[in-house]
């Protein structure tokens, strides 16, 4: 059917009678890579099927109706944003994620390792949407056991899936990964996950340790966790200078205010390029608004994350 018809995107359901939606997700990408959008019931069970599709080539994921607690007006944008995007994507840059991974090398000598603060000096925070979780995969699992610097990320999720998303992080990875929590030390060779339904901020202990705080949606953004909320809290408790900050592909503007913020005060700011980004929204805005100091594709993002380990 799909070899027949040159469809601008498809919706997948999951569970399905005849062929379930990961094989169908893989023969499409296969024959012949089409943006897809699954739909997914969004609860933990049907959380990991939904990123095995991700990496199959599946662009996005929508909530069945109903499934979730958003109002079904505002579901309904979702939806429509959501697959608008997947329509808007050029197919040459459909791909089945590679599953092979090299084991991240040692950035520092053993004498080096031994010097390393306990306490967080500087901070790489990425933020992303619709095309991210296997970028933001690939990056953490290129980081070595030794990356001495923190690493926070905001990826638009829904609350049941960012738990699901670190646990399969922190398997593949050297680093440790975890999900937000409120009073999570930020410390070198650890990544935090942004929890879905909770804006990621900072504050610090009178101890001089940095932690994280989880704050409801008081503001009424759309996307909750947010980018801009992450990018604007680091600005207050961090001195700028020691921050990466990283816009990667996503629709919209989420991150490009907070990103300006942070090049004015000395952040080092990249944006992904529109050679690479599957959805070149949210860094085409942070780089349209002055917020980005670099414009890269993703590949050399990667290199710049691992040499600011080296520096």
């Amino acid at each position: 059917f799909v070899q027949e018809y040159d469809f601008d995107a498809i919706t997948m359901d999951i569970n399905m009678p005849v062929m379930d939606g990961l094989e169908a997700v893989k023969q499409i990408m296969t024959i012949k890579p089409t943006p897809i959008v699954m739909v997914s019931s969004l609860t933990q069970d049907e959380a990991d099927i939904t990123f095995e599709a991700l990496d199959l080539g599946a662009v996005d994921y929508v909530a069945k109706p109903g499934t979730i607690t958003l109002d079904l007006r505002r579901q309904e944008e979702d939806i429509l944003a959501k697959i608008a995007t997947a329509v808007s994507i050029q197919k040459s840059r459909l791909h089945i994620k590679k599953t092979a991974h090299k084991k991240a090398k040692s950035l520092l000598s053993k004498e080096e390792i031994k010097l390393l603060p306990t306490k967080a000096q500087n901070l790489v925070l990425i933020g992303a949407s619709t095309g991210g979780p296997r970028l933001v995969e690939t990056i953490i699992t290129s980081l070595p056991a030794d990356y001495p610097h923190p690493v926070c990320v905001v990826q638009h999720m829904p609350e049941n899936f960012t738990g699901v998303f670190a646990k399969r992080l922190n398997k593949n990875a050297a680093i440790e990964v975890v999900e937000a929590k409120g009073g999570d030390i930020i410390k070198p060779a650890k990544a935090i996950i942004a929890k879905g339904g909770w804006h990621l901020h900072f504050a610090k202990k009178l101890t001089g340790e940095l932690i994280v705080k989880l704050v409801p949606n008081t503001m009424n953004h759309f996307f909750c966790p947010s980018v801009d909320e992450m990018f604007f809290s680091a600005t207050k408790v961090f001195n700028a200078k020691n921050i990466l900050a990283i816009e990667l592909t996503g629709i919209g503007d989420d991150g490009a205010d907070g990103m300006v913020e942070l090049r004015k005060k000395g952040a080092y700011t990249i944006g992904e390029s529109p050679d690479s980004a599957v959805v070149y929204g949210m860094p085409k805005m942070a780089y349209e608004r002055g917020g980005v100091v670099k414009q890269l594709p993703f590949e050399k993002i990667v290199e710049e994350i691992l040499a600011y380990g080296r520096s």
